[in-house]
């Protein structure tokens, strides 16, 4: 489990295609020494597991199933990506409740400076829309972030500085896709209303 608050970047490093999916090794700048192999580390959103680790990276595997619902193919040796170690017993709760499980794809659509933070627009999938609410909890990347509002598929977040400079969200571009998980919770209470 994860809050989505950020803690560190990583850097793409090699990246080795196969049939099976992919092995990615993730060049970081925290210390690795309590990093067990198979650890689950959020990679811009995705709960993946350390399968070997050396120096200053270690090495992930991606299945077929994550490449085709998230952004991962699409990195590139020296993409930059947003990193949060799992919860330990004890952490702050400082984001919200987020599983590393991606639903899909959203789309940046429009950005707009306002004062010191930004405003971005991002055009959700269906049917994942129907679980994004004002005022409700995303993760875009493994960002935690607050929905401002809700419009048919398009739903706006505000970026303050902080997270602007220390998140990729600052270098994704018009037309870029970015990891969506919703809210548990949202889901959960429309699966309740499906069932009822």
């Amino acid at each position: 489990m994860f809050t989505g608050i950020i803690s560190s970047m990583g850097t793409v490093g090699a990246m080795i295609r196969s049939n099976g999916g992919l092995r990615l090794t993730m060049e970081v700048d925290f210390d690795l020494d309590d990093v067990d192999i198979g650890a689950s580390i959020s990679h811009a959103g995705c709960c993946l597991t350390v399968v070997s680790k050396q120096g200053d990276s270690y090495d992930l595997d991606v299945s077929n199933e994550t490449l085709s619902l998230t952004n991962l193919g699409h990195w590139q040796p020296g993409s930059r990506v947003n990193i949060e170690r799992a919860l330990k017993m004890g952490d702050e709760l400082g984001g919200h409740v987020v599983s590393g499980h991606v639903d899909g794809l959203a789309k940046l659509i429009d950005a707009v400076q306002d004062g010191d933070s930004w405003r971005l627009a991002f055009e959700a999938p269906a049917p994942l829309h129907r679980f994004i609410a004002p005022k409700g909890s995303v993760a875009l990347d493994g960002i935690s972030l607050t929905v401002n509002e809700v419009e048919g598929q398009t739903f706006g977040v505000n970026i303050i500085p902080h997270t602007w400079l220390h998140t990729t969200l600052s270098k994704t571009a018009i037309g870029d896709s970015v990891n969506l998980e919703v809210d548990r919770l949202a889901r959960y209470a429309a699966r309740w209303f499906e069932t009822e």
